[in-house]
């Protein structure tokens, strides 16, 4: 029909508000790792502040880290038996969660972790 203007979809629904720089939310999440029962509590708690510093330098904010507790694992695990267990919880962009992940994945202190998605 002559007069009709064609309009492309907006790629965002009506009515929401697109997300820029400045206005980008930021996620919670918690970080669980265990690293070897034979380190210090102050070898134990730098650790913890080293990671601390990862999440940091990815632009989120940590809102606690530290050692959890010292306990037997369930199984044994790369010949450790025992283990110093640290959480952090940190409030972050998306990024951060993945360099945490690739900086622990690639320490040897480090027996296992994790890091989850908390919900509000």
């Amino acid at each position: 029909m002559l007069g009709e203007v064609y309009c492309a979809p907006l790629p965002w629904p009506l009515g929401h508000r697109r997300k820029t720089k400045e206005t980008m939310n930021t996620r919670r999440y918690e970080a669980f790792y265990i690293v070897a029962a034979s380190h210090t509590d102050a070898q134990v708690q730098q650790i913890a502040d080293k990671f601390k510093g990862v999440v940091e330098s990815q632009g989120g904010t940590v809102e606690h880290a530290g050692k959890w507790d010292k306990r037997k694992l369930a199984f044994e695990i790369n010949g450790h038996k025992e283990g110093n267990y640290i959480m952090m919880h940190f409030e972050a962009p998306a990024a951060a969660p993945y360099e945490l992940n690739r900086q622990m994945r690639n320490d040897d202190t480090i027996i296992r972790h994790r890091v989850f998605l908390r919900e509000n």
